[in-house]
């Protein structure tokens, strides 16, 4: 056998071992990717759990490092407000603002009750997690004086907030919050904006202000309320957001 004939076959050799080789690799990827999808989350949501792990470490990080009571949001000039922009894409919920109610705890309150509840302003920026942002004058009651005249039970450790307007069931949103940061004294339960009442576009009558958070979880045209001891659901996070959500 000549030279040309051994380099030939040897090429063939080396051609089977790599293609052998490449075969392997290829499944043992389409093994591990296989097994990394049937990882989902412990919490229903299809949210994988690496990625899962990955929100929990930067919730940690932000809520031993950045946040605290006495941390505040920037406040700014009440002359910067402007109208921020209305994210959402289908058909604003108009409900009989009369008839409306929120449901706290087994509570029901009108918006009327809420009004008689030390009423504050500020003017702080709405932070959006498509990258915008809207300097914005809200004005209601801090969270922290609503359950000063309404207690939490024993316990609580966090809360949810749901909107769910009769007739409007597809549109229904809700989020959870950590009792720290709804505690915070720039957490608002806000009735106007920039000076006027809440148009439906923007939450009326009754929506969640908290700078401290990205604008998910300022939900609009709340319904309810119930105070909780096991983290809550939330709209985003379900879908694969950060529940946090904190800046």
């Amino acid at each position: 056998m000549n030279e040309q004939e051994l380099s030939e076959k040897e090429l063939k050799r080396l051609s089977r071992r790599s293609l052998l080789w490449s075969g392997a690799y290829i499944a043992g990827g389409l093994v591990g990717l296989s097994a990394f999808n049937k990882r989902a989350s412990d919490d229903g949501t299809g949210i994988k759990k690496v990625f899962r792990s990955a929100h929990l470490l930067n919730e940690q990080v932000a809520r031993t490092i950045f946040f605290s009571p006495a941390r505040l949001a920037p406040e700014f000039p009440r002359a910067q407000a402007v109208t921020p922009r209305n994210n959402y894409n289908g058909a604003t919920p108009e409900i009989d603002l009369a008839a409306w109610r929120l449901d706290l705890a087994g509570r029901s309150l009108t918006i009327e009750d809420l009004k008689q509840l030390p009423e504050v302003s500020q003017t702080t920026e709405l932070k959006c997690v498509e990258g915008w942002s809207a300097v914005v004058n809200w004005s209601g009651v801090r969270f922290v004086d609503l359950v000063k005249n309404y207690p939490m039970p024993e316990g609580t450790r966090f809360v949810s907030l749901r909107s769910e307007p009769v007739g409007f069931e597809d549109d229904w949103y809700y989020v959870g919050l950590d009792i720290e940061s709804a505690l915070h004294p720039q957490t608002l339960l806000a009735w106007s904006m920039n000076g006027e009442a809440l148009t439906s576009a923007h939450g009326a009558p009754l929506r969640l202000v908290i700078p401290h958070k990205y604008g998910i979880k300022n939900i609009k045209l709340i319904t309810q309320i119930t105070f909780e001891s096991m983290r809550p659901a939330d709209y985003w996070a379900d879908r694969g957001y950060d529940w946090y959500a904190g800046l």
